[in-house]
């Protein structure tokens, strides 16, 4: 008897220093919004996110190209993006500010990939030059990736003209939404790594807390 005891005790002790060192589950947000500039990485932090947390990621490039490239007329792409906001849980990427009063009031956070143009211009004119030809899941069928020099030119280099519109906008996000901002690739990565404790807290105190964390462990 005395010794079924001291066995579960010790198993009762275990599950205690293992409650210190694994981090308690956490509630979090299921609807996530991820903008910033072509190049910056918002397909592939969503699908990193949705992977986590297992979330449905929703590609607004996706729902506004159809087959050919052929750009969807606005109703017809707002109602695809009222039916997507609609859902219950959602990552959803894409800037397309004329669809943001559909979204944002169904986001419960809101995350900006504010990396500067030195590190998004080459990504985007390398991802299309390595995926040329090729078909892309983020811009839906029918739409093979494709090298348009108007659009590095036009579009994705002059992001700095539209960046202070984002600034804004996650200054003024209303009260209960959640920003989060990523200013560099070790900001992206730190983010990730912390899932999804750094959807709740934020990349830089994710980080604070899994060190506390690997410490308790050790």
């Amino acid at each position: 008897m005395t010794k079924e005891l001291s066995v579960r005790t010790g198993h009762a002790q275990r599950a205690n220093v293992r409650g210190l060192m694994e981090p308690p589950p956490i509630s979090g947000p299921s609807r996530i919004l991820v903008l910033g500039a072509s190049g910056a990485g918002k397909s592939t932090l969503s699908r990193a996110i949705g992977s986590r947390v297992g979330l449905p990621v929703v590609h607004l490039d996706a729902l506004y190209w159809t087959p050919g490239w052929v750009a969807s007329d606005a109703a017809s792409f707002r109602a695809k993006v009222a039916t997507a906001a609609a859902g219950d849980a959602w990552v959803m990427d894409g800037n397309y500010s004329s669809s943001l009063d559909l979204r944002l009031p169904r986001a419960e956070v809101v995350i900006w990939l504010d990396l500067p143009r030195r590190i998004y211009f080459p990504r985007a004119v390398w991802w299309t030059l390595r995926g040329y030809g090729r078909p892309r899941a983020d811009v839906g069928e029918g739409n093979p990736e494709r090298f348009d020099w108007s659009f590095f030119r036009n579009w994705v280099w002059t992001y700095p003209s539209r960046r202070p519109g984002q600034a804004k906008l996650m200054a003024q996000l209303p009260p209960g939404l959640h920003g989060i901002t990523l200013r560099s690739p070790a900001d992206v990565r730190k983010f990730v790594a912390g899932l999804p404790q750094s959807l709740v807290v934020g990349a830089s105190d994710c980080g604070n807390t899994l060190d506390k964390l690997s410490a308790l462990s050790r």
